[in-house]
């Protein structure tokens, strides 16, 4: 059975020692008007300020060789408390340019350098198999479809790199999830703002 093709960006399941996601993150604002949707699953970096209680800000990461990433979205909403938004609470996401108010909105980011998410990779170029576990490898952008991330695993871009982005932890074991075409994987932050250098080099 071929692999389903739904990206979801980056989705913490657990830690690196091995115990599961205990869903703890951190708060982090975004500017009112800025000009990027932000989507659960979205890996973010720091904007290099805060808002005026001093909460940091992060903007969207760039996804390629030699870009750090602080964490990836898993809540979004429009005040500190994270009420989605209090005038349309079908809006799960931070919309390009905010929604008019001067005020910042905010995200919960899981941020642990030692979290271990679930990607998809994107389909594209050489499928990855069992011999790329190790490897280390960039993310690829991708349109949100209005509640999560469309971003995934560029498997086009795989190789022991230490500055590639995310290094590949293994397939994620599931009934419905195989090598091939659109396959998920699990996968560490290498390129992490809060770890050690730039990376590590795969294998």
């Amino acid at each position: 059975m071929a692999n389903a093709n739904k990206p979801a960006g980056l989705s913490p399941v657990q830690y690196l020692n091995g115990s599961p996601w205990n869903g703890q993150a951190r708060l982090y604002s975004v500017a009112y008007n800025y000009g990027t949707a932000l989507y659960i699953g979205d890996p973010v970096y720091l904007s290099g300020t805060a808002d005026t209680n001093g909460v940091p800000g992060v903007v969207l990461a760039t996804a390629g060789d030699a870009n750090p990433i602080v964490g990836a979205v898993v809540g979004v909403g429009r005040y500190e408390s994270l009420i989605a938004n209090p005038n349309n609470l079908n809006i799960t996401y931070f919309p390009a340019g905010g929604d008019g108010a001067t005020n910042p909105w905010y995200v919960m980011v899981a941020d642990d350098p030692n979290i271990i998410f679930e990607a998809q990779d994107i389909g594209a170029s050489t499928q990855l198999a069992a011999t790329n576990i190790g490897e280390n490898i960039n993310l690829k952008s991708g349109t949100g479809n209005g509640f999560i991330s469309g971003w995934g695993i560029d498997n086009g871009s795989h190789a022991t790199t230490a500055t590639f982005q995310c290094k590949l932890m293994g397939l994620v074991r599931t009934s419905d999830n195989a090598f091939g075409q659109y396959a998920k994987f699990l996968v560490k932050i290498n390129n992490h703002f809060y770890g050690t250098g730039t990376g590590t080099a795969g294998v």
